[in-house]
């Protein structure tokens, strides 16, 4: 059965033509359709208008069998596990008795001392719950702990979140779990805080497989054959809420490990098992309700990606300790994507996708170009300045696509609450916040904005910025609007001028408002006839500086501000004028 078959045959070129005559209409005309509206992602990968079967890369093989890219395992759903940072038994048992599948402990100083695993973990069936560790320096003796409460049996299954490269007993625990427990992984390949440094999905990529390489290489030199070395590993990845990019990396994730597994000899053992775990750089503290619908799209993609196991940080987890309520939502937004949504009932979804199969595959290839860099420069222990180098340009192009607002961030940059209430959790302890990765800068997307926006809050009356606004309510309130949202995503408050053209009536409100920095705001044609005397007269009633919402150069304007401006830029501008220390 053909499913189009009652429809007219379309043509690539068909749509070509059809797409061309919007572009004309829209003023966007300048080359090819796919041309004109391609995307290049920070990795230097195409994204198309238009797929179709030509774009398939290749068989992708079948889910469960090499190389892979279908899932490492022929399984439909994941392990819902929730991460906690302090000892708090009944948190755990609330989550484990409420969806929760297994446990991530952040052990160590600051965190879960290891002495208290044994009171968090008292009434939890160890053979039924898998319990993953991070410890770091800590990690031999928690595992010890883990091991001592499981007693004789060899039900333990988790991950014990060593490491050979780092030296946190590794070699000696990969030995001990594949000897005596299968269930159990000991090392734990973090490629988290690469992407928490700003880096790009194929740089997150390509520094996980260095990383596993060379803990593969550690483990096979401690005496572990290289198929046992391979079972001992699970990658841990960001999960972001661009849907397709998060899974298309997991799915790249799994060919480029296969292709790792089938150069050491040993295809059949390529299956690679993937923790995710939505990601921390991209949760705001503004508004962070918002974060519910980030995380929502992040774990559905790494669900339908493919993960083994998926983490969803709770909405308010950059403030500090998450409560009750924000761990029922985490847990609940898994329950609910497996359960109702039917996530959980499909053996990869978004297989045989022209799109996504394409877009793996390009990522696969760019990760492996940069992973081969990495391997030429002596591998990832001895790569640090070329890896921190190149992670530090794409976090600075990405920095200025947020200022320019090319990539929004909705509640900060784009539709802030001036008058939101703050959200109050209770300050994290320190260490429990996940390891960086050698040297690297952790950093959250929306910090720029955010650092302003506590600034005015800070003051006694918050700093005010007046929309002169020009003509009749239908000439300035699209103008009005766009520039009030510019300068309310620094915590700058916005006052008009009403509807009006007369320049003394502006400039009076003006000086009523108690504002020292003004914005004209209305159409072209009002801004000829109006715009001069308006400045002047405004700079007469004491601005500052004077913008103008739009393009053009007029007596009197002391600057523009328009859509794909510096917005970063404009607020400190705003800042200094207005004399709000920075």
């Amino acid at each position: 059965m053909e499913l189009a078959a009652g429809f007219a045959s379309i043509s690539r070129d068909d749509w070509r033509a059809l797409a061309a005559e919007v572009l004309r209409k829209s003023g966007a005309e300048g080359g090819a359709p796919e041309e004109v509206l391609s995307r290049r992602t920070y990795d230097g990968v195409t994204v198309a208008p238009l797929y179709d079967a030509d774009d398939l890369p290749g068989d992708p093989g079948s889910p469960g069998a090499a190389p892979y890219v279908r899932g490492a395992r022929a399984v439909a759903g994941w392990d819902v596990r929730q991460r906690h940072a302090v000892p708090d038994p009944e948190a755990v048992l609330a989550d484990l008795e409420n969806g929760v599948t297994s446990l991530w402990l952040v052990v160590g100083d600051g965190a879960i001392p290891v002495g208290e695993l044994g009171a968090v973990l008292k009434d939890v069936y160890l053979d039924l719950a898998p319990i993953v560790l991070q410890a770091g320096e800590r990690t031999p003796e928690a595992a010890e702990a883990l091991f001592a409460l499981a007693g004789d049996t060899n039900g333990l299954s988790g991950n014990l979140g060593a490491s050979a490269v780092l030296g946190t007993g590794g070699v000696e625990l990969a030995t001990r779990c594949a000897a005596g427990h299968p269930g159990l992984r000991a090392v734990t390949v973090d490629a988290t805080p690469y992407h928490d440094a700003g880096g790009s999905d194929a740089e997150e990529l390509a520094c996980s497989i260095a990383l596993g390489v060379a803990e593969l290489r550690a483990l096979t030199g401690g005496g572990l054959s290289v198929e046992q070395a391979l079972g001992q590993l699970e990658f841990r990845y960001a999960a972001i809420a661009d849907q397709f990019a998060t899974i298309a990396k997991l799915r790249a994730a799994r060919r480029l490990w296969a292709r790792v597994a089938e150069a050491c000899g040993a295809p059949g053992a390529g299956g690679q098992r993937q923790h995710a775990v939505t990601s921390s750089a991209m949760m705001t503290s503004r508004d962070p309700y918002v974060n519910m619908l980030r995380t929502t799209v992040a774990c559905f993609a790494a669900g339908v990606g493919g993960a083994e196991a998926v983490t969803v940080q709770p909405f308010d987890a950059c403030l500090g300790l998450p409560d009750a309520f924000s761990r029922r939502i985490a847990r609940n937004t898994q329950s609910l994507l497996l359960e109702e949504s039917g996530l959980g009932r499909v053996i990869d979804p978004a297989g045989g996708s022209w799109y996504v199969e394409r877009r793996a595959a390009d990522l696969a290839q760019a990760a492996w170009a940069f992973f081969q860099e990495i391997e030429a420069a002596g591998g990832i222990e001895a790569a640090g300045d070329l890896v921190s180098g190149r992670i530090a340009a794409t976090r600075d192009r990405r920095a200025d696509d947020i200022a320019h607002r090319r990539l929004p961030i909705t509640g900060v940059s784009e539709y802030p609450d001036v008058g939101e209430k703050p959200l109050r959790s209770r300050p994290a302890p320190p260490g429990s916040d996940p390891a960086q990765a050698g040297a690297l800068p952790s950093v959250r997307y929306a910090e720029p904005f955010e650092r302003l926006r506590a600034l005015a809050d800070a003051r006694p009356d918050r700093p005010k910025v007046f929309l002169a606004t020009i003509g009749p309510l239908s000439a300035h309130t699209a103008r009005a609007a766009f520039a009030a949202n510019l300068f309310q995503a620094g915590g700058l408050a916005t006052e008009t001028a009403g509807p009006g053209t007369d320049p003394e009536q502006i400039a009076t409100a003006f000086a009523v408002s108690g504002a020292a920095v003004a914005c004209l705001c209305s159409t072209d044609k009002l801004y000829d006839e109006h715009a001069t005397a308006v400045a002047a007269a405004l700079h007469r009633a004491g601005a500052r500086k004077v913008w103008l919402a739009g393009k053009g150069r007029y007596e009197g304007v002391d600057a523009d501000l328009h859509a794909g401006c510096d917005v970063l830029a404009v607020l400190s501008e705003t800042f200094d004028d207005l004399e709000v220390t920075r």
